[in-house]
């Protein structure tokens, strides 16, 4: 990680205010996508790691039963929880936590997870830690929407911000997924620095060839512009 958490946090206390509005196209493209492929089902228990200002378990809130939403940052957090009163929404909840530490409630039996646009700012070996400590909690499908890389990134037009962003190749991610006993049975391609990975728990579901997944269009993968 290029920066302390607490790093992080200030500066998304700062931009919590703006976040919504400053966000791109790509951005709002992986939010869709993450909903879409959540899927979850009306009983289930979805945790949003990285919830940001909500737009994923805001999302998600009115289609299942619970949503706990975690971020770092108290600025983000609070716009989340006012936007949730404004729409009436009782199921879902947002706290601080994080990949790591997701800090559940003792009840909380993990159905799905969701993360769009956060776990870039790890590095490739917390990266792999912050998904050991997912499976853990038994998810039967992970969706991470993110900045990754699908082939080599231009260093003149980054779509990130080099400076306090870190990510990831998809072989990276998935090799990580495969290792915390979890398959890709999607991969959407936004931008060629943007993606969204859907993992599910290995079960005898369809699975994607991954030995392939740094480099260019390959099957049961869509594009996105």
């Amino acid at each position: 990680m290029k920066h302390s958490i607490e790093d992080h946090a200030d500066r998304f206390d700062e931009w919590a205010g703006e976040y919504d509005a400053e966000q791109s196209a790509e951005y709002r493209a992986a939010v869709s996508l993450v909903v879409k492929h959540a899927d979850p089902a009306p009983d289930e228990t979805v945790l949003d790691v990285g919830a940001g200002t909500g737009a994923i378990a805001l999302a998600l809130a009115p289609e299942t039963s619970r949503v706990l939403g975690r971020d770092i940052s108290d600025g983000m957090l609070t716009e989340a929880r006012e936007k949730a009163t404004e729409r009436g929404l009782d199921d879902v909840s947002f706290a601080e936590g994080r990949f790591r530490e997701p800090n559940l409630p003792a009840d909380a039996a993990v159905d799905v997870v969701t993360s769009n646009f956060a776990m870039h700012h790890l590095d490739d070996e917390a990266k792999r830690e912050a998904i050991a400590t997912l499976s853990e909690l038994a998810p039967r499908r992970v969706v991470l929407g993110d900045v990754m890389f699908f082939g080599q990134p231009d260093p003149e037009e980054p779509f990130y911000s080099p400076e306090v962003d870190d990510p990831a190749t998809v072989g990276v991610l998935a090799d990580a997924f495969t290792d915390a006993g979890y398959a890709l049975t999607a991969v959407e391609m936004v931008h060629e620095q943007v993606g969204v990975l859907v993992a599910d728990r290995l079960d005898g579901d369809r699975v994607l060839d991954t030995d392939r997944l740094d480099g260019g269009r390959r099957d049961g993968h869509e594009e996105h512009e």
